[in-house]
């Protein structure tokens, strides 16, 4: 199709444009931008499209300030005034509810951006690989070879591949300065970086905690428990960055890089940084969950504590509960707080933090809430007054949702970085709660990802 005039976004950063009654869905481009787009899967009614050319662009783009947007797969809206970013964003909640929800709602309250919308992460991890990249200009110049160690991230679509990175907006310095000092060493070591596809290599990958207390963690990975070459490796790296407060390693001999199964070891300092929300303390390990964008994480939980109207004598029941930072957060507004989550480590980690802060009025368990909240349960710790779920993006299982309205909690907050599955979710807490309040907050500036906070009230307690 040619000439094609891009109209509108839709959801999960996929713009759209409608011919003769079609919608099509394309990836790359602005409303406003005039394209040729080749179909790849075409329904009756809709279509996906490949941009083939763009004839004129939208006057709402903007020059990205990343040499690397467009090709490392991260940052996708950077051609977008950040206003028009939060625009669409907003507008991806409202259609989303509207959509899949089919609830009544109130006026969905303006989207809560970003102040920091550059070096706003407190958490990045960089790949080392032994095949690199190349763009379509790349390709062509017989200069630069894709057999070449180096560090950034996976190219997308390319799980052996990785984009060499020079600076990164992501996070603050030294993390851009860190990954290429640690690059340059292995090179002039002629040590081997990591071969995805042979399992084969050294240096594999390497996470970078900043924290807004200051403090630094550096877990460095390795592919080989070679001790000469760590203690060589770690040694250089804290002569060259003495601001490190805690520096480790790993030595992952997996084909797969997650470290849930995996013993960090702390080579420098306590083997964790402590970060704070508001004036609550932290311990965050190489291996916790924490909220990725510390200033932002503290605006969506400032929301979540007020969505929860709490006046000091509540019992809060916090579901997917994590490290307990959510509960924690709110703590000093309500009588008890019930932390439950399923992964055991996460659970013991919200009770160092809860220990850490001298709460005495928290309780965490580890299960699952529909096997854990019984009679039994509710005799001895309280029914809930008011119920904060935080779920991941395939949102609640509908037993869940079926026990949360069982428990009939007068308040819920549901906390959502899925829109979509949160509106699943709000379609069948209908049958007892009514949606009061509606609030997106912007948690990842340029990228397509929404968080937002819905509060819910009984809807007997409203006839009250």
């Amino acid at each position: 199709m040619q000439n094609v005039r891009v109209e509108d976004y839709a959801a999960e950063g996929k713009s759209l444009a409608r011919v003769d009654g079609k919608v099509i869905f394309m990836d790359g481009v602005v409303p406003g931008d005039l394209v040729d787009v080749r179909l790849l899967k075409n329904k009756k009614d809709w279509a996906e499209g490949m941009v083939l050319q763009v004839h004129e662009y939208s006057p709402e783009r903007v020059t990205p300030f990343c040499t690397h947007f467009g090709v490392c797969g991260g940052c996708q809206w950077q051609m977008l005034p950040y206003e028009k970013q939060l625009q669409y964003k907003s507008k991806q909640v409202s259609d989303v509810l509207q959509r899949i929800g089919k609830v009544p709602l109130p006026a969905i309250q303006p989207i809560l951006g970003g102040a920091d919308t550059r070096h706003y992460r407190n958490k990045i991890e960089y790949t080392f690989g032994n095949k690199r990249f190349l763009t379509k200009a790349e390709i062509s110049d017989e200069s630069i070879s894709s057999e070449a160690d180096v560090a950034g991230f996976h190219a997308k679509g390319f799980f052996d591949k990785v984009v060499d990175i020079d600076q990164c907006f992501l996070q603050g310095e030294p993390t851009n300065a860190l990954r290429l000092f640690i690059k340059h060493f292995a090179k002039l070591k002629g040590w081997p970086f990591y071969d995805i596809r042979n399992h084969t290599g050294f240096l594999r990958t390497m996470q970078v905690r900043l924290c807004t207390t200051g403090e630094l963690m550096v877990n460095i990975v390795v592919a080989e428990d070679d001790q000469s070459k760590i203690s060589q490796l770690m040694d250089a790296v804290l002569t060259e960055f003495p601001a490190i407060t805690t520096l480790l390693y790993t030595v992952n001999t997996k084909w797969n890089d997650s470290l849930y199964d995996l013993s960090p070891v702390a080579y420098h300092g306590k083997g964790y940084v402590i970060e704070h929300l508001e004036n609550f303390a932290f311990k965050i390990g190489p291996k916790s969950f924490f909220q990725t964008n510390t200033k932002q994480g503290e605006v969506l939980y400032q929301v979540t504590r007020e969505f929860a109207e709490l006046s000091g004598t509540e019992t809060v029941y916090d579901l997917y509960c994590g490290t307990g930072s959510i509960g924690i957060f709110v703590s000093e507004k309500a009588k008890k707080i019930i932390g439950v989550e399923m992964v055991e480590a996460a659970i013991e980690d919200a009770k160092e933090n809860a220990a850490l802060n001298q709460l005495t009025g928290t309780a965490f368990f580890a299960g699952d809430v529909i096997d854990i909240c019984n009679d039994e349960f509710f005799a001895t710790h309280g029914r809930p007054d008011v119920i904060i779920t935080d779920p991941p993006r395939a949102g609640m299982h509908e037993k869940l949702v079926r026990k949360i309205l069982d428990m009939e909690a007068p308040v819920v907050v549901y906390v959502s970085c899925n829109p979509a599955t949160q509106a699943r979710d709000l379609h069948l807490l209908d049958e007892k709660y009514a949606v009061t309040r509606v609030q997106p907050v912007d948690m990842f500036p340029h990228t397509h990802h929404i968080e937002n906070v819905v509060q819910l009230k009984l809807k007997r307690s409203e006839k009250a």
